[in-house]
């Protein structure tokens, strides 16, 4: 029951209007859920089981952690900033472009922090923005994370350049997308548009590409530093199934 209802939710409802509904979700989920199986770093509880999340034949089982609304990838990304730098404890300047709801209100509270969001629609959104043509000044941001929105970009090159102008020298911005690790190009073509063809081609009825292995290449062309950190294999086995972490996930850290 609980599948077939997260299953209608994301292929029916809007997303802006999903993040209003979660917000009640959030409030009462980890009560019935609550349990050892897992654990969720970002707020420390545990689970008996996570939510399921992905569109159609994409959907993965133990994905949406009930009390932040996490999947996989963000709580690897956590981790990384908590375990790997100083972003919780120093002040920053940061820019969050499409912030994800677990990350949001943690990031908002936290005194260190001089914290900004932006994107077109989101409800969480302080700036209404095009990525690609960003009404902000150069060298800004300390931290710059916008993750999972290139796919969805025109011109993600552009968009890449234009984060790359407002990030501060020395910063450091995150920018994860889809990522078939199989593939040596991305694929993309602008020409299509049916949303059946993007999700067989894309992964997402709204993804315009899937990035491949020449997706670090493509943030150098933009300006960027790149290391790529295959953070999951610094973790224990146990430690990778507790958090319910995603396999073959990299980060892309980018400098400035």
């Amino acid at each position: 029951m609980v599948n077939k209802i997260f299953k209608f939710a994301l292929n029916n409802i809007p997303r802006p209007i999903l993040i209003r509904l979660s917000y009640g979700v959030q409030a009462v989920a980890p009560i019935f859920f609550k349990g050892d199986k897992f654990v969720d770093p970002i707020d420390g509880r545990g689970y008996r089981k996570f939510f399921p999340y992905g569109y159609g034949e994409h959907q993965r089982e133990n994905a949406l952690s009930p009390g932040t609304n996490s999947l996989e990838r963000h709580r690897l990304l956590w981790l990384y900033l908590k375990n790997e730098t100083d972003f919780l404890t120093s002040p920053k300047k940061v820019l969050h472009v499409a912030p994800e709801q677990c990350f949001y209100g943690r990031f908002k509270k936290m005194k260190n922090l001089d914290y900004t969001t932006a994107d077109l629609n989101s409800p969480l959104a302080d700036l209404s923005l095009d990525i690609q043509d960003m009404p902000l000044a150069d060298n800004t941001y300390d931290v710059v994370f916008c993750n999972h929105v290139l796919e969805h970009v025109p011109d993600d090159l552009k968009a890449m350049r234009e984060i790359h102008r407002v990030l501060k020298p020395g910063g450091m911005a995150i920018m994860q997308v889809p990522l078939n690790p199989d593939w040596e190009n991305t694929l993309e073509d602008p020409t299509i548009t049916d949303p059946e063809e993007r999700h067989r081609l894309f992964g997402q009825y709204d993804h315009v590409r899937m990035y491949g292995q020449d997706y670090p290449a493509r943030l150098v062309k933009a300006g960027f530093k790149v290391s790529a950190i295959d953070y999951a294999q610094k973790l224990s086995e146990e430690e990778f199934n507790k958090y319910a972490l995603p396999k073959r996930e990299i980060l892309y850290v980018c400098e400035k």
